[in-house]
């Protein structure tokens, strides 16, 4: 599924900024530099296999071959150095003739899909590429000095947090020609002021939380009617930043969590993502052999975020201390649903309503929605999945004395099952509107019908 369509911006570039610029010469040197680390380790691989000796690092060449290389990257970091300082100084020209001008949509795009796959980077290097976390109304960033009237909010807040590689403009999709969102919708029937998170998809899922709660406790403070209920529906790896910021809120006593009343998970990786195992198979098996070694590093570009769901880690625990791209058991720290607070869970299963039985519970266990499988987005153990254990093509099973511990209970009412439909649809499909309206505003004038498959379900008006 696509965005709505929006209009194009005038020129090719003409969504860049100034200040991209800088940004855009920093990762060139980033880049530079990189490429250069692997083909010299390339090269050092073979010269090793001829009994050469290498550098004092691993991969590193030495003597003349050696010098070619420091020469590549001193250079590399003196032009993205001289460069950098040359567009900070003419950065306040080139803004003030952009002035006035509205944010490209295709910008924010392209920025969302950076920050998810090198986002912790770009804040490492001060890159200003990287996305701040914002709460957004109306689509623009929240003004903590300037909140909106009185007039146009209502006590209760909906706020919707998106997943990887994505911004707040992914709510608002196409499904055959009609627009579907489904915070808009839900906001209207729950007489709620619909709230959309912006954030760097790329860091550490527990540092998106822990900003989150800070944020959320900010919100409480600063709006301009007294903040009585706050609801919060999250899409992937969205679902797993609530749960942290919602933990952090419960442990420290934060009073936004007392006005916090449902969460909805869409295709949530609870128990993580077999694709990220995949990733960390490969790091294993590209390191393994002295040609490949120096390839692994491209693998290991990809940020912290995304490693983080590998298993779906929640909190600081889950990684600190640890090499992320290493291989390793599920450690995580047990995390359960916060107690007093409604939890639903949607799933997505490429299987159809018609397919047979195994083939839907194959389907289910080893595939799900294309990307989460059903057991991870329910919270659940794995089915069959102990015969696999964590292999990379598996699923992960929830094995041990902290099973019982890690598993999530949703009650059987508070699931539900979307079948013949994959993850992207969970954001673009009106049956997942309709479900969500049933779960957090049955009072607004709906109906449980019969769908054509003979589910009982809601029935907008």
């Amino acid at each position: 599924m696509r965005l709505l369509r929006e209009s194009p911006a005038k020129g090719a570039l003409g969504h860049l900024h100034a200040s991209d610029l800088r940004a855009l010469v920093q990762l060139a040197a980033q880049a530079t530099s990189g490429v250069s680390r692997v083909v010299e380790g390339v090269h050092q691989s073979v010269w090793s296999t001829l009994g050469a000796p290498g550098g004092d690092e691993p991969g590193q060449a030495r003597g003349v071959t050696g010098g070619v290389y420091r020469g590549i990257q001193g250079i590399t970091k003196l032009v993205g150095r001289v460069t950098d300082e040359l567009l900070e100084k003419l950065e306040p020209l080139l803004s003030g003739m952009q002035r006035g001008e509205i944010e490209r949509p295709q910008r924010e795009v392209v920025l969302a899909a950076l920050n998810g796959v090198m986002g912790d980077r770009l804040v490492e290097s001060g890159n200003s590429f990287a996305v701040p976390m914002s709460l957004r109304y109306r689509g623009a960033a929240l003004d903590w000095q300037a909140m909106p009237p009185v007039s146009s909010v209502s006590s209760k807040v909906l706020l919707l947090v998106h997943g990887l590689c994505s911004s707040d403009r992914h709510w608002r999709r196409e499904h055959e020609g009609r627009e579907v969102d489904h915070g808009q919708a839900l906001a209207s029937a729950m007489g709620a002021t619909p709230l959309y998170l912006r954030y760097n998809t790329g860091l550490h899922i527990s540092v998106n939380g822990r900003e989150l709660a800070a944020q959320l406790e900010q919100l409480v403070r600063t709006w301009p009617v007294p903040l009585e209920e706050l609801t919060v529906v999250s899409y992937s790896m969205g679902g797993l930043v609530t749960r942290s910021a919602a933990h952090i809120g419960h442990q420290e006593g934060q009073s936004w969590f007392g006005r916090l009343k449902s969460l909805v998970f869409l295709g949530t990786p609870h128990h993580g993502a077999p694709l990220e195992r995949i990733g960390s198979w490969l790091d294993e098996v590209l390191g393994s052999l002295a040609y490949t070694a120096p390839f692994s590093r491209l693998s290991q570009l990809r940020s912290a975020g995304i490693t983080d769901l590998r298993f779906g880690h929640v909190v600081d625990e889950d990684w600190q201390g640890r090499d992320r791209f290493l291989r390793h058991s599920d450690r995580r720290q047990p995390v359960p649903l916060p107690s007093g607070v409604a939890s639903y869970a949607i799933a997505a299963s490429l299987a159809s309503q018609d397919a047979r039985p195994i083939q839907s519970a194959l389907a289910e266990c080893f595939v799900g929605d294309g990307l989460v499988p059903l057991h991870s987005a329910l919270g659940t153990s794995a089915l069959g999945a102990s015969a696999l254990g964590t292999s990379a093509l598996g699923t992960s099973a929830l094995r041990g004395p902290d099973e019982a511990e890690r598993r999530l209970q949703f009650p059987k009412e508070a699931q539900w099952i979307a079948k013949g439909m994959n993850h992207l649809e969970l954001l673009s499909r009106p049956e997942v509107t309709r479900q969500l309206l049933r779960w957090l505003a049955p009072e607004s004038g709906q109906s449980l019908v019969s769908d054509e498959s003979g589910e009982v379900g809601p029935s907008l008006h």
